[in-house]
């Protein structure tokens, strides 16, 4: 089965992000599982933008050997209709997360998007935190 990357836990690829440690140690075992979109290519170049060239040339290896998937009619759907209280973002990748085939994991450091995400059904991963963080997260 796979697991949908979000923005917040592509960006723990980056140097001295928090979790990177532990992100990069679990990632180099599951990226052939990994998946994520656009938006989530964009969130990551984005964050690595602000900081150094190793960081750019890091967002840019790990972009190039993820799989992006598009956004299929389905994800807008579920982002409407399933993702209450969300941000329009956060909606998005959940709503890829519920309907891309062969998903049932969904990798994010966001509190919000974990909350929602684990009541849909979706098993949250977030290496580097306690199981069920997202129950105490205000974020």
């Amino acid at each position: 089965m796979g697991v949908y990357v979000d923005g917040s836990a592509l960006s723990r690829y980056l140097i001295d992000a928090t979790s990177t440690g532990d992100w990069c140690a679990w990632a180099a075992v599951w990226e052939a599982e990994l998946l994520t979109t656009r938006l989530g290519v964009n969130e990551l170049r984005r964050a690595a933008a602000w900081k150094g060239s190793a960081d750019r040339a890091v967002a840019h290896g790990v972009t190039e050997r993820l799989r992006v998937v598009p956004f299929s009619d389905q994800a807008f759907g579920a982002a409407v209709t399933r993702a209450k209280g969300l941000t329009p973002f956060q909606a998005l990748h959940l709503g890829v997360a519920l309907t891309e085939p062969d998903v049932d994991r969904i990798a994010t450091y966001d509190g919000k998007l974990a909350r929602t995400a684990a009541k849909e059904g979706l098993q949250v991963v977030s290496p580097g935190r306690r199981p069920g963080w997202w129950t105490q997260s205000d974020s």
